[in-house]
């Protein structure tokens, strides 16, 4: 039995689901104007459709998201609900031209007193909570987020072990975290979408696609405060055990404005990532274009990466490659996970491998042009640019050189060309660079 319904007509979204698990399929109609909600979980064989100018806006209250088992970057644990929700799910579709707007302000309000208070223990009632649910929160290492606070932020819209997913035509903006989480799910198609938060809005990517396969992006527009397509497959101890990478990724015709890296691969890379193809997409002031990034006790293998003609301008730096990114790193592992010296080959060792750009044109960049950087004990192998043209910015516009890389400049002696270091086989426009 298929039926069809208009949210108007219940209390609240989730009294539209849940009234209506006795039919087979379901499509809900919201309509124009702004439908305030909580947390929201999603059902099979479910289509919702937007009218136009129809806005489904989040409770911005963080007691109202309890705690949920997840992913959290990369390290399964206890984490706030995210707001739109859907498990062990299947034959999903979104669409229309509407808004999620997940209210993100007062999260990212919140954070930045964290920050301001070098804050590194868990305070509030709900950190608190999260914190007796996951003992080991002291030592969690991660990227921006500072986990060990336990204020462990939800995603606007997060899959778990779905499949089948149709997310068409409409906007999500202002989230709290990470934007669109597709975690353990495959057969996704996300077509048409705007991925909208403020350039200064700590850890919000736009999507993270984090040990998935089959996955089709196409004709978005990103402009985001983190990364834009972000590829990922867990970090460490945990990704290794759980190791289902993710593969099968294709990117096509898409815009990325603000962001810190606009096709993004890793951290968080312990199960591998592999196979993706991107084509034909523009970079407008985005920080670092093309963005390979791993480190020391992250693990796994990115490799078979290609991408295709690819329009840049007001890069800080259009290629990145780099082995040793900083971020979240904890104060007991600098001397080793950032060491220029040679470590031991473990199963945490990450590895960067056969990597193909070609025909990028890259205007006005701020930086510098590519930052190439492997592990002594791990080089970055098999990297061919080709057809890869570049322009400096204006002196006006131009950045300190080593705005390139994540590691406070530690790598970098102001230039601006090609910096690289640990890569083996490199060919750049027809040299062997190494």
């Amino acid at each position: 039995m298929q039926l069809t319904v208009n949210l108007n007509d219940y209390e609240n979204f989730q009294q539209a689901l849940d009234m209506n698990d006795y039919v087979e399929t379901l499509e809900v109609i919201v309509p124009r104007g702004i439908h305030v909600t909580g947390p929201i979980t999603l059902r099979s064989n479910l289509t919702i459709t937007f009218e136009k100018a129809a806005i489904l806006r989040f409770s911005d209250d963080p007691t109202l998201y309890k705690p949920i088992w997840t992913r959290w970057e990369g390290i399964e644990c206890y984490a706030m609900h995210p707001l739109l929700y859907a498990a062990d799910a299947e034959n999903i579709t979104i669409q229309g031209y509407g808004i999620i707007d997940g209210a993100g302000q007062a999260w990212w309000d919140k954070f930045r007193q964290i920050e301001e208070e070098d804050r590194t223990l868990p305070r509030e009632q709900y950190e608190l909570d999260l914190a007796a649910l996951n003992p080991d929160y002291k030592t969690r290492t991660g990227g921006g987020g500072r986990p060990s606070t336990q204020f462990l932020r939800p995603p606007l819209v997060q899959f778990w072990k779905c499949s089948n997913i149709t997310l068409k035509d409409f906007m999500l903006e202002n989230s709290p975290f990470w934007t669109l989480h597709l975690v353990y799910s495959s057969e996704i198609l996300i077509d048409g979408m705007v991925f909208r938060n403020p350039a200064d809005a700590i850890n919000t990517d736009a999507m993270d696609i984090d040990s998935s396969k089959n996955v089709h992006i196409k004709n978005c527009l990103l402009d985001v405060g983190d990364d834009g397509v972000t590829l990922k497959s867990g970090s460490g101890e945990d990704g290794l055990k759980i190791g289902i990478p993710t593969e099968n990724v294709t990117v096509n015709n898409c815009t990325i404005l603000a962001s810190h890296g606009g096709i993004a691969i890793g951290s968080e890379t312990a199960a591998g990532i592999k196979n993706v193809f991107v084509k034909n997409c523009t970079f407008d002031g985005t920080r670092r274009g093309v963005r390979l990034k791993s480190r020391r006790t992250r693990g796994g293998t990115i490799e078979n990466i290609q991408l295709d003609n690819l329009q840049m301008d007001s890069c800080w730096c259009p290629i990145t490659l780099e082995m040793y990114f900083a971020p979240g790193v904890l104060p007991e592992e600098e001397a080793t996970v950032l060491s220029m010296d040679a470590q031991p080959v473990t199963a945490a060792t990450p590895h960067i491998k056969d990597v193909k750009i070609t025909n990028i044109e890259a205007t006005n960049v701020r930086a510098s042009a590519a930052f190439i950087v492997g592990l002594p004990e791990a080089p970055i192998e098999n990297v061919e640019i080709e057809n890869f043209n570049w322009s400096l910015a204006s002196e006006v516009d131009l950045l300190p050189a080593e705005y390139a890389e994540e590691t406070g400049g530690r790598f970098h002696d102001g230039d601006r060309g090609i910096k690289t270091i640990n890569v083996n086989n490199l060919n750049i426009n027809g040299e062997d660079i190494n």
